[in-house]
C-alpha cells in the first residue's frame, strides 16, 4: 500500500496567518463540518476556531453549530450577541463532560464572537448554537419560562404536558428503561403536542423576538426528540444514534433556513458525527448514519467535511461516564491506521485535500475515534473503526503531537459578568 506523503500540504503553527489561510478553498461552501478525533485534544479546538474566524471574516459564515444541547449553547449565544441572560438561567456546560465546552481554548473563541458582534447590527452577527440533545430539563424550563412572558395560560399547558417527563429530567434514560418495560410511549403525544402548539402560532408569538421564538421552538422539538431518543436507547440498535444525529441535522437546517439564503454554517463536531458515516463501518456494518452524510445528501458540493487526526500526545477524558475527568497519554497509532499513514509522512503537520481522493484515501484503513472515554487498555476495539478517508471527508488535518484541552474552573466568583458564559 502506497502512502500519500508527497501529496500533503505542511501546515505551519495555528497562531500563524498561513494556518488558516489554507482553509479559504473550502469557504465557498455553504455548510463547512469541522470534526476532531478526541473530545479533549486542545489542537482541535485551537485549529477549529482558527479556521472558523477566518470563514467569518472573509467568507461571510454567520453560524456557529457545535455539539453541544441547545440551551447550554443558547446561553453563550445571548452573551456573544450582547442580549440579556434569562432570569434563573443555568451557567452553560454544568454537567458531564465540562471540559469539552467549558475549556480555556473554547473561552478564547467565544470572546473573539462576542467582540465580532459589538459593533455589528443584529441581522449581522454571528450566532452560536447547540445541536444536540441531552439538556432535556433547561429545554423543558426554557419553553415554559418562555411562554410565561408571551402566552401565560399555554405556559401553564406545556407545565402541565412536560409533568409526564419532569420525574426523568435528570436522569432520562430512567424514562426509557420505564416506558421499554411498559411497552409503550407514556409522554409521546403531550411533548408533540406542545411542539405542534409553538408551531401552529408562530406569527403571533415571533412578532416581537423572532430569535426568543427561534429558541423556543428548538427547545420543545428538542424535547419531543429526546423523548423518543431515550426509548429508542434501550432496543440496543442504531436507533438511537441515527435519532440522535437526525436531531442534529434538522437543528443545522433550521438554523440555516431561519438565516435566509445568505446564511452559511461551520459546524464543530467528531469526526464520527461529520464524516460520511456511508464510508465508514458504522454505516456499512451497523447501520449508522450521521451529520455528515446526511449533508451530503442535502447540500452535496457546497458542504464540506474536513476530519482531524493525531498520532500521540494526552488527552482529557474519563475512564467511564461521571467519572472523573483524567489527562491521559495517547498510545501512538497503531500499524496500518489512517493515523500511521499519516506520521509516517515525517509532516508533523498538514492539510491533505481529499475533493479529489488520491488512491491511498480510498483504501479502507482503521481510524481512531475518542470521545469523552478513553481506555487505551482496549483501545483496539474500543476506539478504532474501518473507514475510508477519501470518501469519508473532503480533508484531512493533521497534527503529530496533540496536548489536552485546559479546563475552566467551576462557577465564578460574583462580579465578574465578562466571563458569565462559563459559569455565575
Amino acid at each position: 500500500m502506497s502512502g500519500f506523503g508527497p501529496l500533503v500540504e505542511p501546515l505551519p503553527q495555528i497562531d500563524d496567518a498561513a494556518f488558516s489561510e489554507a482553509f479559504d478553498r473550502y469557504g465557498d461552501a455553504r455548510v463547512v463540518l469541522l470534526g476532531e478525533a478526541s473530545h479533549g485534544t486542545s489542537e482541535f479546538y485551537r485549529a477549529r476556531a482558527a479556521i472558523t474566524l477566518r470563514l467569518i471574516e472573509r467568507h461571510g459564515f454567520n453560524i456557529v453549530a457545535v455539539e453541544a444541547d441547545w440551551p447550554d449553547a443558547a446561553h453563550i449565544d445571548r452573551f456573544i450577541r450582547h442580549r440579556p441572560r434569562r432570569d434563573g438561567e443555568e451557567a452553560a456546560f454544568q454537567r458531564f463532560p465540562t471540559w469539552m465546552w467549558r475549556n480555556t481554548e473554547v473561552d478564547a473563541f467565544v470572546r473573539w464572537l462576542h467582540r465580532w458582534n459589538e459593533e455589528r447590527p443584529e441581522a449581522q452577527q454571528v450566532g452560536f448554537y447547540g445541536l444536540d440533545l441531552y439538556n432535556l430539563s433547561a429545554s423543558m424550563r426554557a419553553v415554559i419560562d418562555y411562554l410565561k412572558d408571551v402566552d401565560p395560560e399555554a405556559s401553564e399547558i406545556a407545565r402541565a404536558r412536560y409533568a409526564c417527563l419532569q420525574p426523568y429530567s435528570r436522569n432520562p434514560a430512567a424514562y426509557g428503561a420505564v416506558a421499554l418495560s411498559e411497552g409503550y410511549a407514556r409522554c409521546e403525544a403531550q411533548v408533540l403536542a406542545m411542539l405542534r402548539d409553538l408551531q401552529a402560532n408562530r406569527m403571533q408569538y415571533s412578532y416581537n423576538d423572532g430569535m426568543e421564538w427561534l429558541d423556543a421552538a428548538a427547545n420543545a422539538r428538542l424535547v419531543a426528540n429526546a423523548e423518543a431518543y431515550y426509548r429508542a436507547m434501550y432496543h440496543g440498535s442504531a436507533e438511537s444514534w441515527n435519532l440522535r444525529d437526525t436531531h442534529m441535522f434538522e437543528t443545522l437546517c433550521q438554523l440555516l433556513d431561519a438565516g435566509g439564503a445568505g446564511s452559511k454554517a461551520v459546524v464543530w463536531a467528531h469526526n464520527s458525527h461529520i464524516g460520511n458515516a456511508a464510508h465508514t463501518e458504522m454505516g456499512q456494518v451497523r447501520g449508522e448514519l450521521n451529520i455528515g452524510q446526511l449533508v451530503k445528501e442535502r447540500f452535496a458540493d457546497s458542504s464540506r467535511l474536513i476530519g482531524f487526526g493525531t498520532h500521540s500526545g494526552t488527552v482529557a477524558a474519563a475512564d467511564d461516564w461521571d467519572e472523573p475527568m483524567q489527562v491521559k497519554r495517547v498510545r501512538p497509532s497503531l500499524p496500518g491506521s489512517w493515523e500511521r499513514l499519516s506520521f509516517e509522512t515525517g509532516v508533523p503537520r498538514f492539510l491533505l485535500d481529499l475533493r479529489e481522493p488520491p488512491e491511498p484515501a480510498l483504501e479502507t484503513r482503521l481510524e481512531r475515534f475518542i470521545g469523552v472515554i478513553y481506555r487505551p487498555e482496549t483501545e483496539r476495539w474500543s476506539h478504532y473503526a474501518e473507514a475510508e478517508l477519501g470518501s469519508q471527508f473532503d480533508g484531512w488535518v493533521w497534527f503529530d503531537e496533540t496536548q489536552a484541552v485546559t479546563p475552566m474552573a467551576g462557577p465564578e466568583r460574583s462580579g465578574e459578568d465578562d466571563l458569565w458564559p462559563f459559569g455565575m
